[in-house]
């Protein structure tokens, strides 16, 4: 099972695009924390400095990812939190015998900050966290999913991707992964739509999973 990392094991999207939201509309972009959301989340930080320098036309100032990364990591030791019922997710999926891994958009050093800040970063195995980074395209691409399963040694056919964001459910399916949609804090329609079978609560996965539903 690979399991994506904000917003679906860690409570971070909210934190994550309220900082951006604020850094944003400091620079001359008015953004709620809900069009950061719309418009960015899910995305590489270069993909969302890019789109902010078009809507601006101008460059943001050199060290402003930097300081975004900065800010967010003093949001995330104050407020960061696990996701409901995932460290007990990720346990009785474990226990059933079924291998686990991370697959986030983020860096490795930020994922192993947030599993580790929430509690969760040792129910997996030093080689089984992975970034979108260390393939050659992002999602909604299928390299990250691919790479984590070849690295996993297992067949795409076999693999079960929790997502909650459209282009992670993308990914998936050009995967040939079976593609669970988290709809708790997400847009339930555009996961549909992207070909996801919806959960509202990480507390669904093991039963359903394991005992071979298909989920609704």
């Amino acid at each position: 099972m690979i399991f994506d990392c904000d917003g679906v094991l860690v409570d971070s999207e909210a934190i994550s695009n309220e900082v951006l939201a604020q850094m944003l509309t400091r620079e001359g972009l008015p953004t709620t924390l809900s069009e950061a959301r719309r418009a960015y989340q899910g995305l590489l930080l270069t993909d969302i400095r890019d789109q902010a320098e078009a809507k601006l036309a101008r460059p943001l100032p050199p060290d402003w990812l930097a300081e975004y990364e900065r800010v967010r990591a003093e949001a995330f030791r104050r407020d960061l939190r696990p996701v409901a019922g995932a460290a007990e997710a990720v346990r009785r999926v474990k226990a059933a015998g079924l291998k686990v891994c991370v697959a986030s958009q983020g860096a490795l050093e930020k994922t192993r900050m947030t599993l580790g800040l929430t509690g969760l970063r040792g129910l997996f195995s030093s080689h089984a966290l992975f970034s979108a980074h260390d393939v050659p395209r992002p999602k909604p691409d299928p390299a990250l999913f691919q790479h984590a399963a070849a690295t996993m040694n297992t067949e795409p056919s076999a693999c079960v991707v929790i997502e909650d964001t459209p282009s992670g459910i993308v990914a998936a399916v050009a995967a040939g992964m079976r593609a669970i949609g988290y709809a708790a804090d997400s847009d339930e329609h555009a996961l549909r739509s992207a070909g996801a079978e919806i959960i509202r609560s990480l507390d669904e996965i093991p039963g359903r999973l394991i005992a071979g539903e298909r989920l609704r």
